[in-house]
């Protein structure tokens, strides 16, 4: 099963309040969003990130920032008091994501994964994001994503893209 059809499962047995977008490839959160015809704020940027919590040990965070804020990696890494954050390679983040990059839909479907979201992507009645796949997309009652997802909700994004929140470090994966 993809893991767009996990999701579509989640959500019809969670009886969730959603609609279908069908549009064409885009993974990048700015042009996806003029796509879908909704605020970038509504995106939900979905960044795959490994935090070294020591000499061997890591955790590998799916965090969740709205598409006009950058993520916080020294924030996020403060949060699991880690040595390091850094974000996942490709290959790692499409493994645990279970869909290429670009296409990673904001709910942990690995157990290996850890689900984050900045609450300031939660104070909108509706968000966005791509389903598992490039050229669809999904509108998500905010609600009832945060009753499937049970995210742990935690300041993760810089306050701002422009001026010093521009510069800082790190690629967008959705």
């Amino acid at each position: 099963m993809t893991t767009h059809d996990r999701l579509m499962d989640l959500l019809e047995q969670g009886r969730a309040r959603f609609r279908i977008i069908d549009h064409p490839p885009e993974g990048r959160t700015e042009p996806a969003s003029v796509l879908r015809r909704h605020d970038l704020s509504q995106a939900a940027k979905c960044l795959v990130v490994r935090v070294a919590l020591g000499r061997r040990a890591r955790r590998y965070v799916l965090a969740v920032v709205p598409g006009d804020r950058r993520l916080d990696l020294d924030g996020l890494n403060r949060l699991y008091a880690g040595t390091e954050s850094s974000f996942a390679t490709r290959e790692i983040a499409e493994r645990l994501a279970g869909s290429v990059s670009g296409s990673v839909v904001p709910f942990a479907l690995h157990p290996d994964l850890d689900l984050v979201v900045d609450p300031d992507l939660l104070v909108h009645k509706e968000i966005f994001f791509n389903a598992a796949r490039l050229d669809r997309s999904v509108a998500l009652i905010t609600e009832d994503y945060v009753h499937l997802a049970a995210p742990r909700v935690e300041v993760i994004a810089q306050r701002s893209l422009t001026g010093a929140g521009a510069a800082s470090r790190g690629a967008e994966i959705n």
